[in-house]
């Protein structure tokens, strides 16, 4: 209830997810890798969902756009609302009107989500043939060649006649992003859209979206494990842990005072200019357990150094810190 809460005095977001449940059909039997979790994104925020591999943070995404592997991935339960409209109730013609037009979608690695075989052109043309169906080949080329200018692409009419191999990580990522920003769409998923890009791209990248977003008044959920970057671009955090929602905060806040012990092990493995050289990082010893071997009551009990006797039998609820702050620990219960 703490987030029917927290919306009740807010706009109403342009995406609202609520109780959401998503599980896999494993030799195990059916494992829970999203699990009951709530949040909002308002129009022209930045909404980050951060978390170790694992986490079901890209399970999240997918489950959003209905783009889950089947027949082994189902959404159980929940509510996806876009604009007022419940995603998962629509029929599959109408998703399609939704799905890369209205919420769109850039995957984790460029060279794997970009067809090898076929140039840039047919890719990004695709788009405009799919999505607006009365235009020309001459106007979806002039659209194409505007969008590469948008993304920052020097020689666009090189880059739409290249081959995906043919032009560089950073330029396969500007082009994704222009893929997904061609219908200018409401909402914008990103999913690790900076993975395996040096540092000076990196930047380039992020400066893109947040002059993009500037320009549009589109939303934005960036997919990440980096809280750098987390801290350069998101107004507001999700913290996943094992397919929970441990944390959610406004950046500001969850840097300024992270409440979950799995928050503050994530910011204190962080390094810091003022760290004595070669010194030891603090790390969160163990890993995140698999679907299959997930601990009873706190799913951080195994890994926590805080650890309560309840951790181990009882899951803890969402204690609300604050309007806009709010974490799952025993230890928080009572606080505010």
């Amino acid at each position: 209830m703490y987030m029917e809460k927290t919306m009740a005095n807010q706009e109403a977001p342009i995406l609202f997810i609520k109780h959401l449940v998503t599980a896999f059909d494993t030799e195990q039997g059916m494992l829970r890798a999203v699990d009951d979790i709530s949040f909002a994104l308002k129009k022209g925020t930045t909404l980050g969902i951060v978390g170790e591999s694992g986490c079901g943070k890209s399970v999240t995404a997918l489950s959003i756009i209905r783009l889950l592997p089947r027949p082994v991935g189902r959404i159980e339960s929940g509510n996806i609302i876009f604009k007022g409209t419940d995603i998962l109730l629509l029929p599959s013609e109408k998703l399609h009107e939704i799905r890369g037009n209205r919420i769109s979608m850039i995957f984790q690695e460029p060279m794997t989500a970009l067809n090898p075989v076929y140039k840039i052109s047919r890719q990004l043309g695709e788009i405009y043939h799919l999505h607006f169906s009365d235009m020309d080949k001459k106007q979806i080329f002039k659209a194409s060649i505007d969008m590469l200018n948008k993304v920052g692409i020097p020689d666009p009419s090189r880059c739409l006649n290249s081959y995906p191999h043919q032009i560089s990580g950073g330029m396969r990522q500007r082009v994704m992003i222009a893929m997904a920003l061609a219908c200018e769409p409401d909402i914008l998923i990103a999913d690790e859209p900076t993975t395996a890009l040096d540092v000076t791209i990196q930047a380039q990248i992020l400066e893109l979206m947040k002059n993009l977003q500037q320009e549009t008044g589109m939303a934005i959920i960036f997919i990440t494990h980096d809280l750098g970057v987390i801290a350069e671009i998101c107004h507001e955090v999700v913290v996943m842990y094992a397919g929970k929602i441990v944390e959610q905060a406004m950046s500001e806040d969850l840097f300024k005072t992270p409440s979950h012990p799995y928050t503050q092990g994530l910011l204190s493995s962080i390094p810091r200019l003022e760290n004595k050289r070669k010194a030891t990082l603090p790390i969160i010893r163990g890993m995140v357990p698999s679907l299959s071997e997930m601990p009873s009551g706190c799913r951080f009990q195994n890994r926590c150094p805080l650890k309560m006797s309840i951790c181990e039998t009882v899951s803890p609820a969402m204690t609300t810190l604050s309007d806009t702050h709010h974490a799952s620990c025993y230890r928080l219960e009572g606080r505010k």
